[in-house]
């Protein structure tokens, strides 16, 4: 059997050009809001003509339709005209992120050289900070145009072209948490459906406005933000992530003082700002305009949820706002969504069963409904030999709908396996009960103790109230130590001195034993920022395993004057040796 979500609704425009076109004509805007709360504000028809004169500098340069442009920005206006000024010249885009973790600075360029020449892109554009950055990229992928600044493209005039609908209009790379992040190619028509069925889920009002801090080179930042804005359209407000970080009180200012009715954010931001907010940030600050915060991006976590509520409970915030949702790139954003104003919903289950028997049965372990099919959106759990499962049963979650990718950008193959029969598996395993999608972990991350199957969240989540472990910051991965059969081994990163770590580790095991029955073999506590994460945060669980067997799982190094210093030679070194067609640095 299936679940399906309400009809799909009618686009309000054919492409994205067009609804940025409309979004011209209202009088909002997006407003920009940095570390000390100043504001830069361009209204929707200021980005359109912005836009306009990147498109025909693009064109100007030789970029054709059909041709996709890697775009690497922060949350800046910049970010805006690239992205915006790429579709209207007919092109596509390729928002990737810039480099946040300078410890990690040559695994960032390895990285990006590879979605650079995976993409196909013809061109780099990025900030003149970035740029600077980028020339090993540059000489290693060779994009035929080089590398620019926005301001650098030169040109004059202004240009938007019309595309066809079933063109391709962003090419966004999947998460990468349990493999090498893959280019999901989505069309014009993918992004206005999936815009459109935000809009008829969330039915927003001249009165609602929309604040964020999520990546804008992330989909739930990019599509369900920037062009859901753009879409009914509406004020938009935006803080850029690592503002975010170091300043979390930002979040929930904003939204006071803007009046904010819509705002998203992992369940790890929900946490984040309810321990780091103080009461004087908020004084006289008031919440109670705030009516969908959508959860999503990573589990839902019931224990996030009730500390957020309780938390900013006496600055008016209601805890019915709490949406929990799930989406992945593939499906260029959301899949499910729980009902708008309904209290959140969960179950409690045996972990045991699920791992064991793949039934749905009463315990301990909370997890939470992230609600039924978003509109235009259809359901499937489908067990190992694709049979179709009843309620309350384990198995794959397949998707299908109109938001779904055309598939991985020059990878036949890996479409094809994804795609099967027209249907998205999205590699998530999960259930259905009461006509609502629990989600139970990636498939791939399964790991497999004594023959039971279970689920790396339910064997991490008892470590996040361990003292001495950071909370969020642990893997567990199924290994087979000296050739015996599959045991569990916990990788976590230390809050605290590392002469602790023996008591902190049996603590640890302690805890995991307690709570799920499983005795971890081994528990390996790390300095922070060991794990290898994805670009928004996620840990690659895959990745950390090879790097435990090879021997090469390490801190990373610390970053100094000098060494930056080394890169940024590196990079102008490598821009002269690549001989590409370059704007000078600023």
């Amino acid at each position: 059997m299936s679940w399906r979500g309400a009809p799909q609704p009618a686009p309000t425009a054919p492409d994205v050009n067009t609804l940025l076109e409309r979004a011209a004509g209202h009088p909002s805007g997006v407003t920009f809001l940095d570390v000390r709360e100043r504001e830069v504000h361009h209204r929707w028809c200021e980005v359109h003509e912005r836009a306009r004169r990147v498109a025909a500098s693009l064109h100007a340069m030789g970029i054709c339709p059909g041709d996709r442009v890697a775009m690497v920005f922060r949350t800046e206006p910049a970010f805006l005209d690239a992205f915006f000024g790429v579709l209207l010249a007919g092109a596509a885009a390729v928002p990737l992120y810039p480099p946040v973790r300078l410890a990690r600075m040559e695994e960032y360029l390895a990285s990006t050289s590879r979605m650079v020449s995976v993409s196909g892109a013809r061109l780099v554009l990025a900030n003149g900070a970035v740029r600077r950055l980028l020339g090993e990229v540059t000489a290693r992928a060779r994009p035929a145009l080089g590398c620019r600044t926005v301001e650098g493209l030169g040109g004059a005039g202004e240009l938007a072209r019309e595309v066809d609908p079933g063109a391709l209009a962003l090419v966004q790379f999947s998460s990468g948490s349990t493999v090498d992040p893959k280019p999901v190619a989505l069309s014009h028509a993918n992004l206005v459906a999936h815009t459109a069925g935000l809009v008829e889920l969330i039915r927003p009002t001249p009165e609602d406005r929309l604040v964020s801090w999520l990546p804008l080179y992330h989909d739930m930042g990019l599509i369900g933000c920037l062009l859901g804005a753009a879409t009914y359209p509406g004020p938009l407000v935006l803080i850029p992530p690592e503002n975010f970080l170091a300043r979390p009180a930002l979040w929930p200012r904003a939204i006071a003082r803007h009046r904010g009715t819509i705002s998203a954010a992992p369940s790890f931001a929900y946490a984040y700002a309810a321990q780091r907010v103080r009461d004087v940030d908020m004084a006289g600050l008031d919440l109670s305009s705030w009516r969908i915060a959508l959860d999503g991006a990573e589990p839902v976590s019931a224990e996030a949820l009730r500390l957020f509520a309780a938390r900013f409970a006496p600055f008016g915030f209601d805890a019915r706002a709490l949406t929990p949702v799930y989406g992945l790139s593939e499906a260029a954003l959301a899949v499910s969504s729980a009902p708008v104003g309904r209290p959140w919903r969960s179950l409690r289950l045996d972990p045991g069963a699920l791992a064991a028997r793949r039934t749905v049965e009463g315990g301990r372990r909370e997890v939470v409904s992230v609600g039924s099919p978003v509109p235009g959106v259809e359901i499937r759990i489908v067990g190992e030999a694709g049979e179709d499962l009843s309620e309350r049963r384990l198995g794959r979650v397949l998707v299908r709908g109109a938001s779904v990718m055309q598939g991985y950008l020059g990878q036949p193959e890996a479409t094809a396996r994804a795609l099967p029969g027209g249907w998205l598996d999205t590699g998530d395993l999960g259930f259905v009960d009461g006509g609502e999608l629990f989600v139970h972990g990636r498939a791939k991350d399964l790991v497999i103790v004594r023959g039971a199957k279970h689920a790396p969240e339910e064997l991490e989540a008892p470590l996040d109230a361990v003292a001495g472990i950071r909370p969020g910051c642990a893997v567990a991965l199924g290994f087979e130590p000296n050739g015996g059969g599959e045991e569990l081994l916990l990788l976590a990163e230390r809050a605290g001195p590392a002469e602790a770590d023996a008591a902190v580790a049996e603590e640890a095991r302690r805890a995991v034993l307690e709570r799920t029955g499983v005795r971890p073999h081994r528990i390996v506590l790390l300095a922070p920022g060991t794990l290898p994460r994805t670009s928004s945060g996620k840990m690659r669980r895959s990745e950390a395993l090879r790097r435990v067997l090879a021997g090469e799982l390490a801190p990373p190094r610390p970053v100094t004057a000098l060494r930056m210093a080394g890169v940024l030679a590196r990079s102008a070194l490598s821009y002269a040796r690549a001989r590409l067609p370059q704007a000078p640095i600023p």
